[in-house]
């Protein structure tokens, strides 16, 4: 989750840690980046690039940020944070209200983006907040020998985030920096650069509506399971549809069988009966409440499942089912 998941209200994973905000430094225009280290200095949990975490801000808020930093680095984790001028307040908050020693609860990391082992060469793509993961996956890449390129979209040079640890980081002449002006037609040409896919090539991208869309239509001919994004919000044009009609959900360790109406979540479902179910985003975004599934057929409605995990697992946030009743691992 590159600047954050959309929603306000959100319940952390287990296992949150307390984390002290070591370092707050303005990265780029409206862009701070915040170090999080354990106030004892003992390591961080190991973690994946591309991975996020949910942050409990001041006011209750809580939203998902993706870890920026080298992932071999266990001394700190380091968040992006670009200042939403129409957000619904979190980036506000870190922002104004979070400071150089405050204590931040932070919840384990998941990673819903992860590289895929065995490219012979790797694409990555962000458009501006969006470097956020890409760059963890970067250090990884680098370190690894793996040959990659970094195309980082920004409006300019002073909008464009973590520029000189990305001259560090990446190889000589594998970081292209693209500024358009606030023009996208100025920018990058996406399409041209993913016309034709190389054997063994894979794509990651993330970054605004406008970048993920022309992303997405330049990859539709690309093989199947060599494409790979992270969205900061579900696209507008895609809201998920209820169906018409309830069904039942068996928790089957729990022996609990459950109504969902049609205007409910499965996630609301749940929590009216009194349980609990791990959320962030409540869009389908974070995998927070991804769970498997044992009976049904499953109307996905995420934006982070594979093929292959939609055979065996859900999110209950925005997913629902086709079938009269759907059995669940819980």
């Amino acid at each position: 989750m590159s600047n954050a998941s959309p929603r306000a209200e959100a319940v952390p994973d287990s296992g949150t840690l307390q984390l002290q905000v070591r370092a707050i430094r303005l990265q780029a225009l409206r862009t701070h980046a915040f170090e999080l280290a354990r106030p004892d200095g003992a390591p961080l949990p190991p973690v994946q690039a591309g991975a996020h975490v949910d942050v409990q801000l001041p006011g209750g808020l809580v939203r998902a940020y993706s870890l920026a930093g080298d992932p071999q680095d266990r001394s700190h984790w380091l968040l992006g944070v670009l200042r939403e001028v129409d957000g619904g307040g979190g980036s506000r908050a870190m922002h104004e209200r979070v400071r150089v020693g405050d204590l931040l609860s932070v919840g384990a990391p998941r990673c819903a983006f992860a590289l895929v082992p065995g490219a012979r060469h790797t694409i990555l793509l962000a458009g501006g907040i969006g470097i956020t993961p890409l760059k963890a996956m970067a250090h990884v890449l680098a370190a690894q020998g793996v040959p990659f390129d970094l195309h980082h979209c920004a409006r300019s040079p002073q909008h464009a985030a973590f520029a000189a640890e990305l001259r560090a980081t990446v190889p000589a002449g594998r970081l292209h920096h693209h500024f358009d002006g606030g023009n996208p037609a100025q920018g990058l040409d996406i399409a041209a650069l993913l016309a034709a896919p190389a054997p063994g090539t894979h794509v990651y991208y993330c970054g605004p509506a406008g970048f993920m869309q022309a992303c997405a239509d330049a990859t539709r001919h690309w093989p199947a399971g060599t494409v790979h994004c992270e969205h900061f919000k579900p696209p507008a044009t895609s809201a998920p549809t209820l169906p018409a009609g309830s069904f039942e959900v068996l928790l089957a360790r729990k022996g609990i069988r459950l109504q969902v109406q049609a205007e409910q979540t499965i996630v609301r479902a749940i929590e009216l009966a009194g349980l609990r179910v791990p959320t962030s985003c409540l869009s389908g975004l974070c995998g927070a409440c991804k769970t498997d599934y044992l009976e049904g057929d499953v109307d996905h409605q995420d934006y982070i499942l594979n093929d292959d995990e939609k055979t065996r697992c859900m999110t209950l946030c925005v997913s629902r089912a086709r079938s009269p009743l759907l059995v669940l691992d819980l």
